[in-house]
């Protein structure tokens, strides 16, 4: 039996990685999430983990309630202990750049981790590898475009490849309004393909989130910027594709279901089947150029890739710091991208460290709240 661990459990990963498990039949042995404690204590009294993390505040509601022989630890400290539980695969599925610590414990452990959560590799990715490679840590995306990527690139060497090329649907608002400045929490919300979580949904709209991917790609398979490319898709059936430099082109496609590219990177290299409808294949599949003047969020990711050191890592705390206050309604739609191009404008050239990256994303918190 397949043993795994969750990073994230309550969140929209979290849930579908246990969806996943109730059809191959893995032992869920450890649960790390935050606050919402009705559905992981639901979780827990089903998958019934040996090991338990939660936030502070929801540790001493749940621990009355834990099934015998499943070990409660609160904070931050009980994530990384989850990372570090010894199983198959742990799955690194905390949104933000709150999930870099747990990643990078579970990869010092020699785990093989489940990326889900990109900002490890946009803020840290060299350390990552960095830190994978000397501990025998491995890594299997689980986005889906990089889950994409990384089937097309199965087999083929690295020096073949000319471009690759991550797929976007170009969110809510790819043709209107024309005016992005009165855009509501409300409709940025409401993403035509998926179903996300509100951080991710709101990068979506801007296309940041499709800006953190060109970066974990950059990262994650050692690529320069310049052999990376975004198109629009609205179909959102064509998750990437990859550029030979001979002229053939691999795509991989696949149903708007995140339980896919979980499921691969968690069986990899074997493909065991799974109670999914097939993709039906008929209708039209657009491919358009994406619009950086109304959307520059994606032009300024690539500015912080060729940047370097610890752009990335400001870029990421400035958007989240950005995102927060659109939601609460602090700033206007138009504004977050304003904020990212500021983090970039007032950052020194530092270069990347444990330390700098910790010392970045505080500075830039502050500056911009």
């Amino acid at each position: 039996m397949k043993s795994i661990s969750i990073l994230g459990s309550t969140g929209s990963i979290g849930t579908q990685t246990l969806e996943v498990a109730r059809w191959r039949g893995y032992e869920v042995a450890a649960l790390g999430a935050g606050k919402n404690l009705d559905l992981l204590l639901e979780q827990v009294q089903m998958f019934k983990p040996k090991l338990v993390a939660c936030d502070k505040t929801v540790a001493a509601q749940l621990e009355p309630q834990l099934p015998t022989g499943t070990k409660l630890v609160p904070g931050p400290e009980g994530l990384e202990e989850v990372a570090q539980y010894p199983v198959n695969s742990v799955v690194a599925a905390i949104s933000g750049s709150a999930g870099l610590k747990s990643t990078v414990a579970a990869l010092k452990a020699g785990q093989h981790v489940a990326l889900a959560n990109k900002e490890a590799m946009v803020v840290a990715g060299p350390l990552v590898w960095e830190v994978a490679r000397k501990h025998g840590g491995t890594i299997t995306p689980v986005d889906s475009e990089h889950s994409a990527l990384f089937q097309c690139l199965v087999g083929e060497q690295k020096s073949a490849v000319d471009k690759l090329v991550l797929t976007a649907s170009g969110g809510p608002f790819r043709l209107k309004p024309h005016d992005l400045s009165q855009v509501t929490p409300e409709q940025a919300l409401k993403h035509p393909n998926w179903a996300m979580g509100a951080k991710v949904t709101i990068d979506s709209s801007t296309l940041f989130n499709k800006g953190l991917e060109v970066l974990e790609a950059h990262y994650l398979f050692e690529l320069p910027l310049r052999q990376i490319e975004v198109v629009i898709h609205p179909q959102s059936l064509i998750h990437s594709l990859v550029r030979f430099q001979d002229g053939n082109i691999k795509a991989q496609i696949g149903p708007h279901d995140m339980r896919l590219p979980i499921h691969y990177a968690l069986e990899y290299p074997k493909r065991p089947q799974i109670p999914l409808e097939p993709l039906d294949l008929k209708g039209t599949w657009e491919l358009h150029e994406p619009d950086t003047k109304r959307f520059p969020c994606l032009s300024l990711a690539y500015q912080a890739g060729e940047m370097g050191g610890v752009a990335p890592c400001a870029l990421n705390a400035a958007d989240e710091v950005a995102v927060e206050a659109f939601l609460a309604k602090r700033i206007a739609y138009t504004d977050i991208a304003k904020l990212l191009e500021q983090s970039l404008e007032q950052l020194e050239n530092i270069p990347l460290s444990w330390d700098a990256i910790e010392e970045t994303d505080k500075l830039t918190r502050r500056l911009l709240t």
